[in-house]
C-alpha cells in the first residue's frame, strides 16, 4: 500500500467536514484506501493546466483531485470540490 500524504488544501477542507458531514467524510477515506492499495488504477487523468493529476467522483457531484508519484511510492491528495469549482485548479497554488 502506497503512502498518503495530504495537501494543506485538502486537508483545511476535511477539517471541516469532520464537524457536519462524517458520513462523506467516511466515503472519502474508503475511495483514498482503495487508491492506496490498487495504485495502477483507472481513474481519469487530467488533462492541461491539470495534467498530471487523477480524479475520482465523490457523492456525484464532487471530485477528489489526487496524483500518485510511483517512484515514491505516494499518493498525494489536493483538492476536494464540487465539479464546477475543482477544475478551475485554484488549489494548485495552495
Amino acid at each position: 500500500m502506497y503512502d498518503l500524504y495530504i495537501k494543506p488544501y485538502a486537508d483545511k477542507i476535511f477539517k471541516k467536514m469532520t464537524k457536519k458531514e462524517k458520513d462523506t467524510l467516511q466515503i472519502i477515506n474508503d475511495k483514498i484506501t482503495e487508491i492506496r492499495g490498487n495504485p495502477n488504477h483507472e481513474y481519469k487523468y487530467l488533462h492541461t493546466p491539470l495534467q498530471g493529476f487523477n480524479r475520482a467522483h465523490i457523492k456525484r457531484n464532487f471530485v477528489l483531485i489526487f496524483k500518485i508519484i510511483h517512484s515514491e511510492q505516494k499518493v498525494e491528495i489536493w483538492a476536494y470540490e464540487h465539479h464546477d469549482i475543482v477544475y478551475k485548479g485554484n488549489w494548485l497554488n495552495q
